[in-house]
């Protein structure tokens, strides 16, 4: 970590999140959702998705363009099938009812599918994978964004980085937890490394004229490229049309940037399913066959240079369970912006320790 890093209290910097979200109108039990997806993401290491996003979000609101406190409305289409208007909320309470829908369709009827239209971005996917989790459920959740990359074959922004994240309960080794961008890398990657003048690896991204470029912030604005190739760009389509086309929201490059466009809302759509692990087979078995394939994978010979095999969602629990006690570690730049939005509120940032005075664990 770098010594410009100060590192906050978990609790103390969700509290302080939350308060600056009914601040700017969300109800407490909403803002206090969205805070805790936001730390949930700093904790589990996705700093690109995490506190860094408040002051956009924000802004969003300040302009109009999310409605704080939306009129959110849930339509049984069959009794396993739900479709949510999320009236432009915040895609972090959108999402939630959402896959909360689709939880209690699946304890009822074994599965449940919800989709999200007139929602906005929702940070870090695997929140609602975790949600359904936590409620005993496999669960899917996928979302189109704005356009971020071209389609295999072309040079012009067209796909979203339309994440795909899928997640199942475990038994003693813990869940399955896998939450990825379509791209090569995440565009809030880019944006972190332009801000802070880093240069970004060869054969990321592309500049706003289509050519290759280490230039974070070039690439920010430009685009960046789909994981391996015409797969990537196939699976991006796929969230496209299970995220955008299905749900009745924005698709093909009509949903509006995050960052740079505050003339309309951004009508971004979600497709969630939940399941229980135990349609096919009792939850304690499926549970010792979920051990032994992780037992399996990671006693399988390791490639070198690897130390040790980890299943997806080990490395992000490992960094909740570190960060839970040495605390969230905040750059110069998010902590000073940070400092901005709590003035505005009137609030006070929480006290926080420099990367030099830490204890270690």
């Amino acid at each position: 970590m770098s010594a410009k890093r100060s590192y906050f209290a978990v609790d103390a910097l969700g509290d302080f999140v939350r308060d600056l979200f009914v601040a700017q109108g969300l109800s407490e039990t909403d803002a206090r959702w969205v805070a805790d997806c936001l730390i949930q993401a700093n904790v589990r290491g996705v700093d690109s998705h995490g506190v860094a996003r408040v002051p956009i979000y924000l802004e969003r609101l300040r302009r109009g363009v999310v409605e704080a406190k939306p009129e959110i409305k849930i339509e049984r289409v069959t009794p396993v099938c739900a479709s949510v208007d999320g009236a432009n909320g915040m895609g972090f309470v959108v999402a939630r009812r959402a896959m909360g829908e689709a939880i209690a369709m699946a304890k009822e009827f074994g599965l449940g599918l919800a989709s999200a239209r007139r929602s906005t971005h929702y940070g870090m996917a695997a929140s609602y994978v975790l949600q359904a989790i936590d409620a005993g459920m496999i669960g899917f959740v996928f979302t189109n964004a704005s356009k971020a990359m071209p389609v295999w074959g072309g040079r012009a922004a067209f796909l979203g980085t339309n994440p795909f994240a899928a997640g199942a309960p475990g038994g003693k080794r813990g869940p399955f937890v896998l939450d990825m961008a379509t791209t090569v890398t995440a565009r809030g990657k880019l944006r972190f490394a332009g801000q802070r003048g880093e240069p970004i690896a060869p054969g990321l991204a592309l500049d706003k004229d289509g050519r290759p470029t280490t230039d974070g912030m070039a690439a920010f604005h430009g685009m960046v490229l789909p994981m391996a190739g015409a797969k990537g760009s196939g699976l991006s389509m796929l969230m496209e049309i299970l995220g955008g086309v299905l749900s009745g929201a924005a698709f093909a490059g009509d949903v509006a940037n995050l960052f740079t466009d505050f003339s309309r809302p951004q009508n971004v759509g979600h497709f969630f399913m939940a399941f229980r692990p135990d349609l096919f087979m009792p939850r304690a078995a499926y549970e010792e066959r979920m051990d032994t394939l992780f037992e399996r994978a990671k006693a399988t010979p390791k490639a070198e240079g690897f130390d040790e095999i980890l299943m997806a969602g080990e490395p992000e629990a490992r960094a909740e369970a570190k960060r839970r006690i040495e605390g969230i570690p905040l750059s110069a730049d998010v902590v000073a912006e940070l400092g901005d939005e709590a003035a505005k509120a009137s609030l006070a940032l929480p006290p926080s320790t420099p990367d030099a005075r830490r204890k270690p664990v």
